[in-house]
């Protein structure tokens, strides 16, 4: 796994897209960024035409007035149409959505009660609702039950904040959450195959690993593929698998692609070499 590890910073470039060959199904990765822009957007005060505001601290030595944060509006508990879900909106259709015997009865990725929240997304309106202003809003919350490794999504009315509809299926993986990809990095850090991920992080920083917050990490989702990995992982795609792209935090890239981490067993496997 060490062959291809890059130690030095500045060496990867930022957006590199990964191919990974094989017959294993990669699904929505997104390598976290290596550097980010100068995006610092503060007015300044200068002599420019629009009013002052009161309060404005005084001038400095050069003419020129220091630039003003402006605390942002706040944010209102329900949105109207098609506004992105609120804060709150999130908060209450998930509440609505784990429930009754699934709130008992489901487990997350790690074990514990209740199921894994995946992801809340602003519903698609129904059928002759495109175009009407006072038809309801919805949300649909996407979760994921360890105990029976199955998808659940659930629509909720956000007015009436009611569950509408509730649909299960089996062998359907999105993206994995940032959660469970710290899940599968904890699992990792301390499995025998892991030892690898430990040196290396060791070696870039100096430091033991022992967390996946020492880490910034995405993943995909692994599915098995006949013949194309050890039979260890001949259930990924009915069960959770996971497949890490790490880094260390301020620190290089470790290389983990050869491993997979089967979430629902709680297991890591090495990809066979061909």
């Amino acid at each position: 796994m060490r062959e291809t590890v890059h130690r030095h910073l500045g060496k990867l470039l930022a957006g590199t897209a990964l191919a990974v060959a094989g017959t294993a199904a990669m699904v929505a990765v997104t390598l976290p960024g290596t550097a980010g822009a100068d995006d610092s957007g503060g007015a300044r005060g200068g002599g420019g035409g629009g009013p002052r505001a009161a309060g404005r601290a005084a001038e400095g030595p050069d003419g020129v007035r220091p630039g003003v944060v402006e605390r942002a509006p706040a944010q209102r508990e329900q949105g109207t149409g098609r506004d992105p879900l609120t804060d709150d909106e999130i908060r209450r259709v998930e509440k609505a959505a784990v429930t009754g015997r699934l709130s008992v009865t489901g487990r997350d990725a790690g074990g514990g009660r209740g199921p894994q929240r995946l992801a809340v997304d602003l519903a698609e309106p129904g059928p002759g609702e495109a175009d009407d202003p006072d038809a309801p809003r919805r949300a649909d919350v996407t979760l994921y039950d360890y105990r029976t490794d199955t998808l659940v999504t659930t629509t909720v009315d956000l007015r009436t904040g009611k569950a509408e509809r509730t649909g299960t299926r089996r062998g359907v993986q999105p993206p994995p959450s940032r959660a469970e990809n710290a899940e599968a990095a904890r699992i990792l850090i301390a499995s025998a195959l892991g030892a690898g991920l430990r040196e290396d992080y060791k070696d870039a920083t100096g430091r033991e690993l022992t967390s996946p917050d020492q880490l910034e990490l995405s993943g995909g989702v692994y599915r098995a593929a006949p013949g194309a990995q050890p039979a260890v992982l001949d259930d990924c795609g009915v069960q959770r698998c996971v497949r890490l792209f790490s880094k260390a935090r301020n620190g290089p890239w470790i290389d983990t692609r050869d491993l997979v981490i089967d979430l629902s067993t709680r297991k890591a496997a090495a990809l066979d070499r061909g």
